[in-house]
């Protein structure tokens, strides 16, 4: 007899036809479905008010400095890889207002924000940036901290993963351990094959928008299917780092190094890698007076390590060079935050090398420090 419960850990297989009925679910349970959108020629992660608004059929083509969007040979729903987007910002707006105040009477009044904290469904998550969301978690929400505003939304989301067996050229989730294949931190999690979707449970809450949709067990066939596209996913992978338990210390124990100079010529200060970074948590507090003095609010925003006003304070700028400020986004990315919060602040989506206007690709830059220094 065929086990028909639904229990965590749990893979079954629903139809391609049933994504909408997925979707359907989702909004009734009272969750806003956000998923990749094709707009103005790159992927968005927007609100999806139709199953056509999904970008079936295309792929991405990526390499340094190079991002295409293009038809492909098929009909899957998510092969195509992330564009510039990424889903922290449903978490960690770029602006968010904290505060506003009225001049009244000779006496200011302070109103502080209260947003109405909304419930998102994330679908199409990339298991690199499932585990990014994880790692945001470990700065935002922290038992000597905890940022209210992130920790509200994270607290009502929803994360429905895809598994990658069609990655990018620019990506290297392999030597970071994230991926092809999503390790948790998800509710449902999709690999999508030619004719269905295998789903594997990972929470109460994805089992109860599951018990609403229509299923059949996963059969063996299907699970070798998935378990070779993983397989060939992983030799598509080109970029590596390797001896990655050493990277850290590695940067760390030579600040001084004249290469430093060398990749510091070529970095352009553009703060372009930060911002399409999934786990660059750099942000700003910014001020604003109408004028006639009698309205001010106050306003958090995205910002960069690479803005040379971000390291200016009383007595100068303590990173005045760009050499300066991409030493500090390459060892803090890939050295320090371990101190800070226990893992690594990359995933290996490669982003920051598609999206790099110089060509900057930091699976070389740490080969050419490992070299130079060994």
């Amino acid at each position: 007899m065929v086990d028909k419960t639904l229990n965590l850990g749990t893979t079954v297989a629903i139809k391609k036809e049933k994504l909408l009925q997925l979707i359907l679910t989702l909004t009734e349970k009272g969750y806003q479905p956000i998923g990749p959108c094709l707009k103005d020629g790159v992927i968005s992660y927007e609100p999806i008010v139709s199953i056509d608004a999904l970008p079936q059929g295309f792929s991405s083509e990526q390499e340094k400095g190079h991002y295409r969007v293009k038809p492909g040979n098929h009909k899957r729903y998510f092969d195509i890889t992330p564009g510039p987007h990424t889903w922290k910002k449903f978490l960690f707006p770029p602006r968010t207002q904290l505060f506003k105040a009225h001049l009244l009477n000779g006496h200011w009044q302070e109103t502080l924000e209260k947003e109405e904290t909304p419930r998102y469904a994330l679908i199409g998550v990339r298991p690199c940036e499932s585990a990014a969301i994880q790692i945001q978690d470990k700065v935002f929400i922290r038992e000597d901290f905890s940022d209210p505003i992130y920790a509200k939304r994270r607290e009502n989301l929803l994360i429905v993963t895809v598994n990658c067996l069609h990655p990018s050229p620019t990506c290297f989730c392999t030597s970071m351990n994230t991926g092809p294949k999503a390790q948790g931190g998800f509710d449902l999690s999709l690999t999508e094959l030619d004719d269905v979707f295998l789903v594997e449970l990972g929470s109460d809450a994805g089992i109860a928008v599951m018990q609403q949709i229509e299923w059949e067990p996963a059969s063996a066939f299907l699970h070798q299917i998935a378990q070779q596209g993983f397989k060939e996913a992983e030799d598509a992978i080109i970029r590596q780092i390797d001896n990655l338990e050493s990277v850290p210390n590695m940067l760390l124990s030579n600040l001084e190094h004249p290469y430093w100079n060398e990749v510091g010529q070529r970095c352009m200060s553009c703060t372009s890698c930060t911002q399409v970074c999934p786990t660059c948590f750099c942000w700003d507090v910014e001020d604003s007076t109408d004028l006639n003095g009698k309205y001010t609010r106050r306003e958090r925003v995205w910002d960069s390590c690479f803005n040379l006003a971000y390291s200016t304070q009383a007595g100068g700028n303590t990173r005045p060079s760009t050499k300066s400020r991409y030493r500090q986004w390459l060892t803090h990315k890939m050295g320090s935050w371990v101190h800070q919060f226990d893992s690594l602040g990359c995933v290996g989506c490669g982003r920051c090398v598609t999206w790099c206007p110089a060509k900057i690709d930091i699976t070389e830059e740490i080969k050419t420090f490992q070299d130079v220094t060994a």
